[in-house]
Formats: structure tokens, C-alpha cells, sequence
């Protein structure tokens, strides 16, 4: 019983998040889930539960909110691929550090399964020339130089080498990637990693 004269304490109300970033999480399972085109504003803005108006004082348009989606997607496996890299001590360890980044986000908990690679999934979707399609290019871009980078010191002497080897892993790894999402399943990329690792061993 509260002492007389003193009120009883009231538990702060949470701070609610900003729309921004409930917009984003909301589009990220939807677009993941249904797709870019068959996902419209008003389902986002129910999803986040937020007012449609929200979304334009975040976002100049739809197509704004898929590239931030995109980056946001990206950066992602940027940090999943961080988080491997730092126990990854070997130039062998570091280039399977790439197949266990991609390895961590086929097994995200996602809504309605897996279902391959989020960026080359809206990719398919966007006509040529969008922005969109050109920020998943330049994250795959990104991951063949990774490649290339870890791999090169296996190659001392054999620079020449390194673009060939890296452009197989990663067609490797997206290979696998496709077709991993078809099967809904890391198995794919399980196997990718172990050829990868004999491909590294021969060199």
C-alpha cells in the first residue's frame, strides 16, 4: 500500500520507435514474402502500423522505400559476414567466411520460409536501368572482390589468377544461392562451401 501522501509509481511508457525504421522492417518480410510488385503502400503501412502518411515523410515514393530496403538487406549481410570474418584467421577461412555469411541468412527465422536471395529475388522484379537493380549489382560486385581479396594470398606469384578464381567462387555461390531458394533449404550452400574449400585446397 502506497504511504499517505505519495503517489504510487507509474512505469514509464516505452518510447515508440521511429516510422522509418517500423516501414522498413515492415516492407523487408513483405517484399521478402510476396514480392516487390505485389506488395502496395497501404498493406506496408498496415503491416508497420503506421499512418500511409508516414511513409512519405520517410520516403519520396515506393520506389525509394525498395532501395532503402535493398541497403538495408545489404548492409545486413555485411555484418553477418563481419561477424565470420573475425574468426576467420586463415585466407582459406576468410574466403569460406563469404559461403558462412550467406550460409547465416538463408537460415534467418523468415516468415513464410526461404526463398534464395532477397537482392537478386527484387532484382528480377525492377526493370532494367532502376536504381534498385544497380545497387544489387554493386553488392554482388562487392562479394566477387571480397572473394578475390581473401583468395589472393593463395595465389602469390599467380595474381593473374585471382579474377578467374574469385568470378568461379561467386558464381558458385550464387548458383547455389538459386538454388537453395528453390529448394528452401541451406543444403545447396552447405554443399558450395565444401567445393569451395576443395577448389582452395587445389590451388
Amino acid at each position: 500500500m502506497a504511504a499517505a501522501g505519495l503517489s504510487s509509481p507509474v512505469s514509464p511508457t516505452p518510447a515508440r520507435r521511429p516510422a522509418r525504421e517500423l516501414l522498413l522492417e515492415a516492407a523487408a518480410r513483405l517484399f521478402y514474402a510476396n514480392g516487390v510488385a505485389a506488395t502496395g503502400i497501404d498493406t506496408i503501412t498496415a503491416e508497420a502500423g503506421v499512418a500511409k502518411k508516414s511513409l512519405y515523410n520517410n520516403f519520396s515514393s515506393k520506389a525509394d522505400l525498395v532501395s532503402a530496403y535493398l541497403e538495408a538487406r545489404h548492409e545486413e549481410w555485411l555484418g553477418l559476414y563481419r561477424q565470420r570474418l573475425a574468426t576467420a584467421p586463415t585466407p582459406r577461412s576468410q574466403v569460406l567466411a563469404v559461403f558462412d555469411a550467406y550460409l547465416d541468412h538463408a537460415n534467418f527465422a523468415y516468415q513464410h520460409g526461404f526463398r534464395g536471395c532477397g537482392l537478386l529475388n527484387a532484382a528480377a522484379e525492377l526493370p532494367a536501368g532502376h536504381p534498385g537493380r544497380d545497387a544489387v549489382r554493386r553488392h554482388k560486385e562487392e562479394v566477387q572482390e571480397l572473394l578475390a581479396l581473401h583468395a589472393s594470398p593463395l595465389l602469390q606469384g599467380r595474381e593473374e589468377q585471382v579474377p578467374a578464381v574469385a568470378a568461379h567462387l561467386a558464381f558458385l555461390l550464387e548458383g547455389a544461392m538459386a538454388r537453395a531458394g528453390l529448394e528452401g533449404n541451406d543444403g545447396p550452400l552447405k554443399d558450395a562451401r565444401r567445393m569451395a574449400g576443395q577448389l582452395l585446397d587445389a590451388l
